[in-house]
């Protein structure tokens, strides 16, 4: 796509945008309170990042072509994120995803409650790839019990946060999962693939710090009301059955296999309605209803607000509010990114960064100050992913690098800011500040000081090799040059 700019836009005025999403999305959260996606802040911000522009004397056909250019590097998400909608509609009705709870809860233990919360919530994050939906359902159970035991709450607020995260991080089907290769530039499969080696070492200390610390708790005895509760619901209205577990056991089989996700999800959406037909006696009609939106054909009243926002969720309609997300945010990186204004940031940012280390650092540092500024993980991890995805390219680094630094800061940091959409929403569910619970959530901390770490050392900072550099180029999320 050809460059229009008349005059080259200076600092200051690249930033004007930015300070007026930042503006927009604060007075949504923060002064009225709004608890739905912030689409229109967003759009705000593309508006003004527009009117800079046109100053500058870009045509409104080259800002609509770069928007459709920013829309495009989010297809393969989007195409990805609809099935996600269906898999968990079906997994929903067939009991999958229920089963996953009944049997999670299963590993209590009052001498590893710590770990057990950290594993509980990691098994039901994977399987949903919600953070939020996690936290909202066994996340409240937990804190509930914990507080029974005399577990200090953010102790067990942190480790509800870490095995949350850790899932919303690592699962083919969380949303911030898909984002991040999207706008980096590599598939999903790869960046999962890639994160192993910084989410792991931080599991791995998360693990031996919950254990030395749930140590001083051996030998309480767990108040088990809750979760007989809980149980009671779960076994009333599914077929639960070890057999269900298979579902997600065939998803990550497939993933290990390296099949393309959308396959792997589709197959594993079809799984769950048959299992709905074989276990739950459910009929076709109802398996594509759950599929299209759970919500509206089903509805389980457990008396709990939070377990029934997870057991009555699913389908393709319930990801539309984050695919609009996706495509404001990434239509605003279209502009900024075409204009050259976040080339222009990006200079005056790359200008510290003379090693790859210092380019990982700024990577990191700068995600977690657009969660902290801009208060949305999306944004955390769209500005900064095309912000540097050309100084990644030029040091000849892999566009997994770049991904796995995205989430690495992006997505584990923003529970932990209050005013983050992801902090307020954890605050408000698990009743625990995140300036409380922050020093516990061992893996949200962890993960960018090791993703640092491996920048300074080269440890796993891949290099495109000349046959994956062809491949990459012809397969690029910059997408076909516009008509």
């Amino acid at each position: 796509m050809p460059q229009e700019n008349k005059r080259e836009i200076s600092l200051p005025m690249a930033l004007v945008p930015v300070f007026f999403l930042i503006a927009a999305l604060s007075t949504y959260i923060l002064v009225l309170k709004l608890e739905d996606l912030p689409v229109i802040p967003i759009i705000i911000g593309i508006v003004v990042a527009a009117v800079v522009a046109a100053f500058h004397g870009f045509s409104w056909n080259f800002l609509e072509k770069s928007m459709i250019h920013g829309i495009t590097l989010a297809m393969n998400a989007v195409l990805i994120l609809m099935s996600i909608g269906s898999l968990i509609g079906t997994w929903m009705l067939g009991g999958v995803v229920p089963s996953m709870i009944y049997y999670g809860l299963q590993l209590l233990s009052p001498s590893i409650f710590l770990v057990a919360a950290l594993l509980i919530c990691s098994i039901v994050s994977l399987g949903t790839g919600s953070s939020w939906s996690t936290a909202g359902t066994v996340g409240v159970a937990l804190i509930a019990i914990g507080g029974g035991l005399g577990i200090p709450l953010p102790m067990v607020a942190g480790a509800v946060i870490s095995g949350a995260y850790f899932g919303d991080k690592m699962s083919p089907l969380s949303d911030t999962t898909n984002l991040a290769p999207a706008v980096a530039g590599t598939d999903l499969f790869t960046h999962i693939g890639h994160m192993v080696y910084t989410t792991a070492p931080g599991y791995i200390i998360a693990l031996v710090l919950y254990g030395l610390l749930g140590l001083q708790f051996s030998g309480e005895h767990i108040d088990t009301a809750s979760l007989q509760n809980i149980f009671g619901v779960l076994e009333g209205n599914f077929a639960i059955n070890p057999i269900l577990l298979l579902a997600p056991v065939v998803v990550i089989a497939m993933v290990v296999l390296k099949i393309p996700a959308l396959p792997a999800i589709i197959t594993g959406s079809a799984l769950g309605g048959v299992f709905a037909m074989v276990f739950q006696s459910r009929s076709l009609a109802e398996v594509i209803n759950a599929a299209y939106d759970y919500s509206k054909f089903f509805s389980i009243d457990t008396g709990s607000e939070q377990l029934d926002s997870l057991l009555n969720n699913g389908g393709i309609v319930g990801m539309m509010e984050t695919i609009a997300l996706i495509i404001c945010a990434l239509s605003f990186g279209g502009i900024m990114e075409r204009t050259g204004m976040l080339k222009t940031m990006a200079a005056a940012l790359l200008k510290r960064a003379k090693s790859t280390g210092s380019l990982v650092a700024t990577t990191i540092f700068s995600c977690i100050a657009m969660n902290i500024v801009a208060a949305e993980q999306y944004m955390a991890i769209v500005i900064p992913g095309r912000m540097y995805k050309e100084a990644y390219d030029e040091r000849g680094l892999h566009p997994k690098n770049l991904s796995r630094a995205l989430e690495d800061s992006a997505t584990l940091t923003s529970p932990l800011i209050p005013w983050n959409t992801c902090g307020a929403f954890m605050a408000a569910t698990l009743g625990v500040s995140p300036l409380l619970y922050l020093p516990w959530a061992f893996v949200n901390l962890s993960n960018p000081i090791i993703s640092i770490i491996y920048g300074y050392t080269g440890f796993t900072m891949d290099k495109v090799e000349e046959v994956a550099g062809s491949a990459d180029t012809e397969e690029s999320d910059d997408g076909p040059p516009a008509a």
